[in-house]
């Protein structure tokens, strides 16, 4: 009987946290696409190109937090920001926010974690995200870059097209986007959600809280450890982080492996192993780490309040 209620709890979590996900994806996805459609490539390029250094940078985070983009979309469009005349800096705080703070990321953590949550963590990202892609300017990290010209795309579709589309058919190609960013996602949030409905009925509270809550000192830097190497999509994690969360999991210790997860991955890494000399590579690895561990810390230190 034990059992069978466990998997009826874990049934019904299965059911309500899927239908979250996939409405909330579906809808800001697609109102990404929109803006994608309406804002073209050389707008972007000029939008990164200010006479301020660290204006540039603040841009560059910007946009990569409105660029719902997995790496493989989001490398081609590096390449193509640097190749155009974008600042190496603004560049790289795109490279650095894209994957960390993009609106899915966001609304997703807004319904799972609370709006105190939300924007700590933005706030924070946002912030290295700047910084970091000056100091890797500062470092002199732009010879790293091999000026080569590359094609990627297994998230979206090239839309380069001879004649201007009508508002219309902008509106159709973003619906067609989404269905198909929706159609390469809806695997992934089905099993981070069936992990975190198994989690949720099954995995006792005392076992997590032992190994991965506040009184483990090492939580936080395995964790970070653990998820640059793990390639796992940040909707995966999001609806499994918000059941080990209410199991017990120190806040730090989750923050650590969702932005080690998402902000380094094996393919992104071989991905600018392809445009960049292995410094850079190293560099990224190396501040993705520090980043979740870091990130991990100040919101360990700030739990209370949130």
């Amino acid at each position: 009987m034990f059992e069978i209620n466990n998997l009826v709890i874990a049934g019904k979590y299965f059911l309500l946290i899927t239908g979250e996900l996939l409405a909330l994806f579906i809808g800001i996805s697609f109102l990404i696409a929109l803006l994608q459609e309406f804002v073209s490539e050389e707008t972007i390029k000029r939008f990164l190109t200010k006479p301020k250094k660290w204006l540039g940078n603040i841009l560059g985070a910007a946009l990569g937090a409105l660029t719902p983009f997995c790496s493989c979309s989001t490398i081609p469009i590096l390449v193509g920001l640097l190749n155009g005349g974008a600042p190496f800096g603004a560049s790289m705080s795109f490279l650095i926010s894209s994957p960390l703070l993009n609106p899915v990321i966001l609304i997703l953590f807004l319904t799972m974690m609370g709006w105190k949550f939300t924007l700590l963590y933005g706030i924070i990202t946002f912030i290295l995200a700047v910084f970091i892609g000056a100091l890797w300017e500062r470092m002199g990290l732009a010879g790293t870059y091999k000026n080569v010209r590359i094609q990627f795309g297994c998230c979206t579709e090239d839309g380069s097209n001879d004649e201007p589309l009508t508002k219309k058919e902008k509106v159709i190609r973003a619906g067609m986007q989404t269905w198909a960013l929706f159609l390469q996602v809806v695997p992934y949030l089905i099993i981070g959600a069936a992990i975190g409905s198994f989690i949720y009925g099954f995995v006792p509270e005392q076992f997590i809280i032992k190994v991965a809550g506040p009184g483990n000192p090492l939580a936080i830097p395995v964790a970070a450890v653990i998820g640059v190497p793990m390639y796992i999509r940040v909707e995966t994690l999001i609806p499994i982080a918000s059941v080990l969360l209410a199991k017990g999991m120190s806040l730090g210790t989750l923050l650590a492996l969702i932005i080690g997860g998402a902000g380094a991955s094996i393919p992104e890494l071989t991905l600018l192993a392809s445009i960049f000399k292995p410094r850079l590579v190293a560099t990224f690895a190396v501040t993705i780490l520090t980043v979740a561990i870091l990130t991990g810390c100040i919101f360990q230190t700030l739990h209370p309040l949130l």
